[in-house]
């Protein structure tokens, strides 16, 4: 019996010491090998997402799961794998390398820098996908995001943690507007995140010249995926962008990001799908292209103050064909964000610019997102415009009006006018109130509208060297009180009849 007890004893003893785990690696087989995606077998038990690793030191990123094969997007040169060439699981998921000297820095979708400034030191890993954060996570959305875009900022405001979609043709100012968004944020605060998808390289060596000539760098980040690069990085692209915005958003800073464009990144995925042969849809498109940008967008938000009350304010970017904004990637596109701003080609055409169809856009934010001061001079501005587009439909057929219809028919053709932006001149809040408050206020009712754009320059000019107190206070307490108006007054006074 003694016995017995004993060697129960010291079985329970060995039984109770930690297990040597023996490290097994699942290695399978390259079966095929077309356009950026590798086919591989017997890969039984890699997941979703996961990097796969070859002989050969390249590296694969799992995104096809099916009941004998797993397909692969090879980040690397795909040209060096061959059928036969060993691969292994890692377990490991796919993430970007961030570190706060990132900013200021050209990178790919992985991190690497591309502005041949040398290598960088990643302090964390961020995954590339993630799981938007929960309903309780959030906060709403309160705080202005300031665009320096006068037809923006006051008919349809964008907030900090919004996702504000940018559509319109080719060739409309779809990027002149995202791009003066990231311009504005000079004295704002906000890290910027540009993602060029598919753009040509010319075009995005243009606009890191027009960030580096206005010392936006400062406080951006160009994440760049060319149209020379393959597909498998061009859908990398925005989901490597946001991991690295959601970086900054975790230390409670606020960031903007834009997406230029995802119509590309819809056609990376299309292209990427087919060559999976996945069963394509309406526009040759696969049936989970909804879910693309909804698990993309879906991660901007604002977080609440125990999370750090940082933001992601998105705003993507969808070129559309010949206006039309029922097609399937615009309306997706549409439903998954906060409101849209609808660019007009004709609008364009006509001088109208930023050529903003005011009937087509909206911001389901709105007012929230405002300043004081900016809700108190746009309020009148929204009901002015309004009756100033319905009369003007029907005034063209009468001959006779009367006087009240004429003068609110003048009244609309100025704010159209002061409306009117040039590109890459983004305004700062009190100028923009200025100017506003002067056209809404009838001030500028009596003066030509040729002269309005010359009276604009004259008035701001003066603001600036006569009132920079005046325009400092408005930036600083974003009010404007009776005092304040009565120094605009003169000001408006002193500028009309020069």
């Amino acid at each position: 019996m003694k016995l017995l007890d004993q060697y129960l004893k010291e079985l329970e003893t060995e039984l109770s010491k930690p297990k040597k785990k023996t490290a097994v690696q699942e290695t399978g087989a390259v079966t095929q090998v077309k356009d950026g995606v590798a086919i591989l077998s017997g890969l039984d038990n890699v997941g979703y997402g996961e990097i796969i690793y070859f002989t050969n030191g390249l590296r694969a990123y799992v995104i096809d799961l099916l009941e004998d094969e797993v397909g692969a997007i090879v980040l690397g040169d795909y040209l060096k794998l061959k059928h036969g060439d060993t691969a292994r699981g890692s377990g490991e998921t796919l993430s970007v390398g961030v570190a706060d000297e990132i900013i200021g820095r050209v990178v790919d979708p992985l991190g690497r820098p591309l502005d041949g400034k040398g290598k960088m030191k990643a302090k964390k890993s961020y995954p590339l996908e993630k799981i938007a954060p929960g309903v309780v996570s959030r906060q709403p959305v309160t705080t202005s995001l300031h665009t320096g875009i006068k037809a923006v900022d006051a008919l349809i405001p964008i907030g900090r943690g919004q996702r504000e979609l940018i559509m319109g043709d080719r060739g409309t100012g779809k990027t002149t507007i995202a791009l003066d968004t990231v311009l504005a944020q000079k004295n704002e605060g906000v890290i910027a995140v540009y993602c060029a998808i598919g753009q040509k390289s010319s075009k995005i060596a243009a606009t890191m010249a027009l960030l580096q000539k206005n010392n936006a760098f400062d406080y951006t980040v160009v994440v760049a995926a060319t149209s020379s690069d393959p597909a498998s990085v061009q859908y990398l692209a925005p989901y490597g962008a946001c991991a690295i915005a959601e970086y900054f958003m975790d230390q409670g800073k606020d960031v903007v990001i834009v997406y230029d464009d995802l119509s590309k990144h819809a056609w990376a995925y299309r292209e990427i799908s087919l060559i999976l042969r996945r069963p394509a849809g309406r526009e040759a498109y696969p049936g989970d292209v909804f879910y693309l940008h909804s698990r993309l967008l879906e991660r901007a938000c604002r977080l609440n103050d125990k999370l750090g009350g940082g933001s992601i304010t998105a705003l993507p970017i969808i070129e559309t064909l010949e206006g039309d904004l029922s097609a399937y990637i615009p309306t997706n596109v549409i439903s998954i964000t906060d409101g849209q701003l609808a660019l007009d080609a004709d609008l364009f055409n006509s001088g109208n610019r930023p050529a903003i169809n005011v009937g087509l856009s909206v911001s389901r934010v709105g007012g929230n997102a405002q300043t004081k001061a900016m809700k108190k001079v746009a309020g009148r501005l929204k009901l002015d415009l309004a009756q100033y587009r319905d009369m003007a439909a029907f005034s063209q057929f009468e001959s006779d009006l009367d006087p009240e219809t004429k003068k609110l028919l003048s009244r609309g053709a100025r704010l159209t006018q002061i409306l009117r932006q040039k590109k890459n001149v983004p305004y700062d809040l009190s100028q923009e109130v200025a100017i506003i408050w002067a056209a809404s206020g009838g001030y500028l009712d009596e003066v030509p509208l040729d002269k309005i754009e010359e009276f604009e320059n004259r008035y701001l000019q003066d603001l600036r060297s006569r009132g920079k107190k005046l325009l400092l206070k408005i930036n600083k307490n974003k009010l404007l009180d009776e005092s304040d108006e009565k120094e605009l007054k003169k000001f408006v006074s002193d500028n009309l009849f020069l």
